[in-house]
């Protein structure tokens, strides 16, 4: 009894498992044969800046870590084009040496429309680098400081 019991609730399991799951990638196709169109996601409008203001965090964090791979990742393409890796290296060298890596961005706000952003923010314990409306641009699914 105890061993239908064990074969019949795997049964059911499986079955179920089965009805939710599908082989085929495509969308479902509606009642006219077409493709049924991809679901989209909404981003509540109070989190619409939050990816934003996590790359600032990052790159600033990276920044004044000294972490050039990291923060010149971060880099637009464009502001790429106009400093090198080794240069950029420099830069971030330099602000490790002169500041410390304890510099954390504050505060940060974030105004986002479409694929450009702007992040105010504050840089703490070094308010020279506090920032109104720096640009950013969003590239591919990253977004990118664009402030060159």
């Amino acid at each position: 009894m105890r061993t239908r019991a064990i074969t019949t609730t795997a049964a059911l399991l499986l079955v179920t498992l089965t009805a939710c799951s599908s082989s085929d990638d495509a969308p479902a196709a509606n009642d006219s044969g077409t493709p049924a169109a991809e679901p989209t996601v909404s981003v509540p409008a109070e989190h619409v800046g939050d990816d934003l203001m996590a790359a600032v965090a990052v790159y600033t964090s990276a920044y004044f870590a000294g972490d050039a791979d990291t923060a010149y990742a971060m880099l637009s393409a464009r502001c790429a084009k106009e400093i090198t890796k080794d240069a950029y290296a420099g830069v971030v060298a330099r602000a490790k040496t002169d500041y410390g890596p304890d510099h954390q961005a504050t505060d940060v706000q974030a105004d986002v429309s479409g694929n450009l952003g702007r992040a105010t923010y504050k840089v703490q314990g070094l308010p020279k680098f506090d920032r109104t409306k720096q640009p950013w641009a969003l590239e591919g699914d990253a977004w990118k400081y664009d402030a060159c």
